[in-house]
């Protein structure tokens, strides 16, 4: 791939309106296709909101009517905020598009980040973005004194946890040992030309997860790099080792087109 350029929009302060910012990833797309300009990569932080992508339900959004940004990526509802990298990679891939191949090259570029601050992640099959897992189902704390045999998520497909208390909240997995997501990815290929990324959560307030099934996933939680690692970790801390494990990843890749099956000819009598 093309050498990667990397835009700081603005962080703290400075973050950038969602809609601004989705504006801005319009722009540079557009210029990306037109080959004006190389592979891109926007980085920045954005003032608190709700974003849904295509497959959001409306039962996964918040229940006190908080207001969501509809969005034409893959993926759910999340949230983004203060204290959360997000990236948008705009980059020109070749045709046939290998959706999953990319998603699964930016996951491997936050897996070694995390690695390099001393957090082990991981994948789980069938759901994107970068985990922590959690301890064994057995070995994992009771909740309001239930066993976990008991424990309503596995069982009810419709059981909404933010109806439960704080037992059940996203924010607390870590407390209760259960996979949780540190990075979230939902992207959008047009004309060969990605949009939209991914959402590193570095020291973000995680209860505002709390307030929507975050990526439609009931059973499991959120997690931040701060909290993980019991000590104060800023996105200034942490922007240069994501574009340094982003580049590495990104322009090594060798997105090669997916090979096309055709099906073999046979003689007919």
């Amino acid at each position: 791939m093309s050498e990667l350029q990397f835009v700081r929009l603005g962080f703290g302060t400075d973050a950038v309106e969602y809609r601004t910012a989705w504006n801005k990833q319009r722009e540079v797309h557009a210029a990306r296709f037109a080959d004006e300009i190389g592979d891109t990569c926007l980085l920045l932080e954005h003032p608190p909101v709700y974003t849904a992508g295509r497959r959001t339900q409306d039962s996964e959004r918040p229940l006190d009517g908080t207001p969501v940004v509809d969005v034409d990526r893959g993926g759910k509802i999340t949230w983004h905020g203060p204290g959360q990298l997000v990236g948008y990679p705009i980059l020109k891939l070749p045709r046939p598009v290998d959706v999953v191949a990319h998603v699964r090259r930016l996951e491997e570029a936050l897996i070694r980040t995390a690695a390099e601050f001393g957090v082990a992640t991981t994948r789980i099959e069938g759901r994107s973005g970068v985990w922590v897992l959690g301890d064994p189902v057995e070995q994992r704390p009771s909740l309001g004194g239930l066993s976990l045999d008991f424990d309503p998520r596995l069982t009810d497909e419709e059981f909404d946890p933010r109806l439960h208390g704080p037992e059940y909240a996203p924010s607390n997995a870590g407390q209760r040992r259960e996979d949780r997501k540190l990075a979230a990815i939902g992207i959008r290929v047009a004309k060969g030309v990605t949009m939209h990324g991914f959402s590193f959560n570095v020291n973000p307030d995680n209860a505002w997860f709390d307030r929507i099934i975050p990526c439609g996933i009931r059973d499991a939680g959120v997690a931040s790099l701060a909290n993980e690692l019991g000590r104060d970790v800023t996105v200034e801390e942490v922007l240069p080792v994501v574009e340094k494990h982003l580049r590495d990843v990104l322009e090594n890749a060798e997105p090669k087109p997916r090979e096309i099956e055709r099906p073999v000819e046979t003689a007919s009598a």
